[in-house]
């Protein structure tokens, strides 16, 4: 893999580090400096004349500052005359705010788009975005991966012969039924509105899950609260099991101690597109790496491959 340069900035070195062993490919330094007057100043510290350029940074807490590292990062790599930027974006926090649901409100998940196309991004590799309609934000191409598959192979090793996944509400129910598909199994989904960032109601539950094993599958968990608002009405149809899955485990605050203290939550799994610090970690939560499916995509994209053969 030749003329291929790959950066990173602070949010989360170690999933860089694992894709580039996979690539089998150098991670090259960046310099992050604060001045006094807070003000941060990037250096890529690696030839970027003419190579292909990676810069992996997913956006997590403190989002802001990571997206200032990535913004200044671009900048750097287009000065410095490399031939083509893909952004890698394992999570992309600003997906989320997709729409105008509410007078004079900011629709980030565009303006960012904008933001990375004008600091010098061509091309966008991310995972899991939150809705269809963000990939449509950005000007410039977007490969965009899900981890459904690694997902499917963990639960693969379960009896599911008695198992339901559920979507906990009806615009994640596509994803959900492609899983279960997956898996062999049934699907249903939640009827959910939300009402606030931590206010959620899920009036009930579509499809058959009395006595069964329930899989739940949702795109991101940050407080939980969805989780627990599904839980409540999976308690009353007398579920068997619950065992929680997504691709983005932001897990704010506290929320990993607080699922994992259900006690019908016999698994919480996640993957490390967003880093989960190790004090966070209970028995209860199991993290799978993507690792391999970016440096997949990364090096098809270099190669001028198709990347959408991954999912075949």
């Amino acid at each position: 893999m030749r003329d291929i340069a790959v950066f990173t900035g602070s949010a989360h070195p170690e999933l860089a580090t694992e894709i580039c062993e996979h690539l089998g490919v150098p991670l090259m330094p960046t310099r992050i400096d604060r001045f006094a007057n807070d003000c941060i100043e990037v250096q890529l510290q690696g030839n970027c004349r003419e190579r292909d350029v990676f810069l992996i940074q997913p956006l997590v807490p403190p989002t802001q500052e990571h997206l200032a590292e990535l913004l200044f990062m671009l900048n750097a790599a287009r000065g410095a005359s490399a031939a083509r930027i893909t952004v890698v974006l394992p999570h992309y926090a600003y997906a989320r705010s997709d729409k105008k649901d509410a007078p004079r409100i900011s629709i980030g998940g565009r303006l960012v788009a904008d933001l990375l196309t004008t600091a010098g991004a061509d091309r966008v590799l991310a995972m899991t975005l939150h809705s269809p309609q963000v990939h449509g934000f950005f000007n410039i191409p977007v490969d965009h991966l899900h981890a459904l598959r690694e997902l499917a192979n963990h639960f693969r090793g379960y009896d599911l012969s008695n198992s339901v996944v559920v979507s906990p509400d009806l615009g994640n129910a596509k994803e959900a039924a492609a899983f279960a598909r997956m898996l062999g199994v049934e699907v249903a989904a939640g009827a959910k509105q939300r009402y606030a960032d931590d206010k959620v109601v899920i009036s009930s539950v579509i499809g058959e899950v009395s006595g069964r094993d329930v899989i739940v599958l949702d795109d991101e968990i940050a407080k939980g609260s969805t989780v627990f608002e599904l839980l409540a009405r999976l308690r009353e149809r007398n579920v068997r099991s619950v065992r929680v899955a997504c691709t983005h485990g932001l897990f704010t605050n506290d929320a990993i101690r607080r699922l994992s203290a259900e006690k019908e939550i016999e698994e919480i799994v996640c993957t490390n597109t967003v880093p989960i610090p190790k004090e966070k970690a209970t028995d209860k939560l199991t993290v799978i790496s993507v690792g391999t499916a970016l440096a997949e995509a990364i090096r098809r994209i270099h190669n001028g491959e198709s990347v959408s053969a991954l999912f075949a």
